[in-house]
């Protein structure tokens, strides 16, 4: 097998496993069913899941996210 395609292989499996890896701000949104500027807004305001960078890239952990929701779910 050529090393490129092996290369793409693992990259498409590794982007596959959304559920193992940090989420973007997008996926984090469509998770939460809200729109993205939303949750830059509750980010500016501290008041919603938190969030780590990357570099320049925003990066949230899903479950903190999870835990952030249920913890909303309960003050509710």
């Amino acid at each position: 097998m050529p090393r490129d395609i092996s290369d793409r292989t693992r990259k498409e499996s590794f982007v596959k496993s959304v559920h193992d890896r940090l989420w973007t701000a997008e996926e984090t949104a469509l998770y939460l069913q809200i729109p993205k500027a939303t949750l830059y807004q509750w980010r500016y305001l501290g008041i919603g899941p938190k969030a780590g960078r990357v570099g320049r890239h925003l990066r949230y952990d899903p479950a903190e996210v999870k835990a952030w929701f249920r913890q909303q779910q309960e003050a509710a």
